[in-house]
């Protein structure tokens, strides 16, 4: 008594007033009214609350109490029944505790017997509460089925799993099993090499030979799906397989870079000489040759022809005519300078310069992208078909000619083949070719530049490497003269040609890929790459293109209308402004 001062209740209140709560560690003992919260874990303290009720002195301060959802009692009155009845209520509670009982299944399937027992128990009495139902787990590694809960329950089950476990009249089991994602024509093999291993490990090579013929497995391309008839225990086990090999495989988005940054100068000049009489003083390193050029001059010239003919009075008499020059080989000729080519007459001679300074410079930034499901090889091809002459053929008489043309892929390809490792990286076996026009003269004398590279690299998901390139720099000087005076200073000059070329070039790979686990990912990817080119339209159309009218064709709103035809959205728009 803390304040000193004791208060006398009738005992039918004392359970409502404020009687203090005990615990299991509390020794209280005699006639003092309390109250104890006992936690029940194996038995329904609905079914035991009426039991505690008839032992509990009922006519004074005593009450029971229970409550379902946490499965608890609360017990009001004199110390020494409160004591009593927690005892018992500890020894019912340790009777309840549960054994596990295993049964070994030898036909039926672990899961599916588990799947049945558990609809049978969903079927019965829902008043009992849920820890009282006995738990049934399939073990699918040792197909066996775990039972847990009242022993009467577990021998009932485990008749019953006994009587549904039974060899099948006939050993086949036929189904037919619908793919979500893997492709069944893929799987066929794969199973029939499983299915072959597994009958050789049950029964030896002698049962697998006589259970051959019993195990067909076919896919069907139209609904994708795989139609097995295999004994009931290989169908369980090819159907767990399916399952683990029938997943949502990864995509891989990759992005490549290929940038070519060129720069070059030249400077070409020489003098060649040739006169009338024949003879020439020309250089291989010029590009019109003074040969050439003054049998092309004289093609070009009139020709004046004089004729003697007769008038009307038989006396002879001289008539000129003019015929125009062929231009055909002087045009054909020239068209082949670059720079400046001045030809100077000085008598019998004539001089050909020709002079021309060149200055190079070249940025090439290529971005080609592709998405690929993991494991799967992906090519992307981007460029132009090159014809190519591989030869011709003609008659003795020159009729019905013709020519064989082959045509070569020049531009950018890709060929790669993800596979994601474990911790998000990526190895990529990549091919790739970088080819273009390097010089050609028709279809014929045709040079290519080509930067092929071939590897396999480890990649962190979202991470760029580069893969690899090459910096060059090349110079080329090339000089030809008349020996002795091509040496003579100053006018040696004009004895000789001269061709001086500097060129560097720096070409680097990088290549960058991302993960795709998820629509998320995915839809990220192709909204960012969907607005940038949507505002390079943008851009376009405010600019101002003169061929259209005001209404320039420009995507839509990433989001906006994607799932309805262009027609559709005209009607919906004219709609709109009615």
């Amino acid at each position: 008594m803390p304040d000193g001062v004791i208060k006398v209740i009738r005992s039918k209140d004392a359970k409502t007033s404020a009687i203090p709560v005990i615990g299991s560690d509390s020794k209280t003992y005699g006639d003092e009214v309390v109250t104890r919260v006992i936690a029940v874990k194996n038995v329904s303290v609905r079914e035991l609350s009426p039991l505690l009720r008839q032992l509990n002195d009922n006519a004074g301060a005593g009450n029971v109490v229970h409550y379902d959802p946490a499965n608890i009692i609360m017990i009001t009155g004199r110390a020494a029944v409160v004591n009593r009845l927690a005892e018992i209520i500890e020894r019912v509670d340790r009777a309840g505790n549960k054994d596990v009982t295993i049964v070994s299944l030898n036909n039926a399937s672990a899961s599916e017997m588990v799947r049945i027992v558990e609809s049978l128990n969903k079927s019965a009495d829902k008043s009992v509460p849920e820890f009282l139902v006995p738990k049934v787990v399939a073990d699918d590694r040792t197909n066996s089925v775990l039972i847990s809960g009242d022993p009467k329950v577990r021998a009932r089950l485990k008749a019953l799993i006994h009587q549904l476990d039974r060899e099948m009249a006939t050993r086949d089991d036929n189904q037919v099993i619908y793919l979500k994602y893997a492709k069944a024509e893929d799987l066929v093999e794969t199973l029939k090499g499983i299915s072959a291993n597994l009958q050789a490990k049950e029964g030896g090579q002698a049962k697998s030979t006589t259970n051959k013929d019993e195990v067909s497995i076919n896919a069907d391309k139209g609904t994708n799906s795989l139609v097995i008839s295999a004994p009931p225990d290989l169908m369980r086990k090819l159907k767990d397989i399916i399952t683990q090999l029938d997943i949502r495989r990864a995509q891989v988005h990759i992005e490549a870079m290929i940038v070519e940054v060129q720069e070059g100068d030249g400077l070409n000049f020489g003098v060649q000489w040739g006169s009338e009489d024949g003879g020439i003083i020309q250089y291989g390193n010029s590009p019109v040759g003074i040969g050439s050029y003054m049998v092309a001059q004289k093609e070009a010239e009139d020709q004046t022809k004089t004729e003697t003919r007769y008038g009307p009075d038989g006396k002879p008499y001289t008539y000129q005519t003019t015929e125009s020059g062929d231009y055909s080989s002087l045009a054909k000729l020239l068209g082949g300078v670059n720079g400046t080519a001045v030809a100077i007459a000085m008598g019998d001679w004539t001089a050909l310069v020709n002079a021309v300074r060149t200055n190079r410079n070249a940025n090439v930034l290529s971005t080609p992208s592709i998405t690929v499901l993991d494991n799967q090889e992906a090519e992307l091809s981007v460029g132009q078909e090159v014809p190519v002459q591989t030869g011709s053929t003609s008659s003795s008489n020159n009729d019905n000619p013709f020519t064989t043309v082959e045509r070569k892929d020049v531009g950018i390809q890709l060929t790669v083949t993800p596979q994601i490792n474990e911790g998000d990286s990526v190895k990529l076996d990549i091919k790739q070719v970088v080819s273009q026009v390097a010089d050609a003269q028709g279809a014929v004398d045709i040079r290519f530049d080509k930067r092929e590279l071939n590897t396999a690299v480890l990649v962190k998901d979202g991470s760029m490497i580069a893969l690899g390139g090459m910096m060059q720099e090349k110079a080329l000087e090339s000089e030809s003269k008349v020996p002795i005076l091509g040496d003579i200073p100053v006018l040696g000059s004009l004895f000789r040609s001269t061709n001086n070329e500097t060129v560097k070039t720096n070409l680097l790979i990088f290549i960058k890929p991302t993960i795709i686990r998820d629509g998320m990912t995915a839809d990220g990817i192709t909204q960012r790459k969907y607005n940038y080119i949507r505002a390079q339209q943008l851009y376009e159309a405010e600019k101002g293109m003169r061929l259209l009218d005001k209404d320039k064709p420009v995507l839509p709103k990433y989001g906006d209308d994607m799932d309805l035809p262009a027609e559709v959205r005209a009607f919906v728009s004219q709609l709109e402004h009615k």
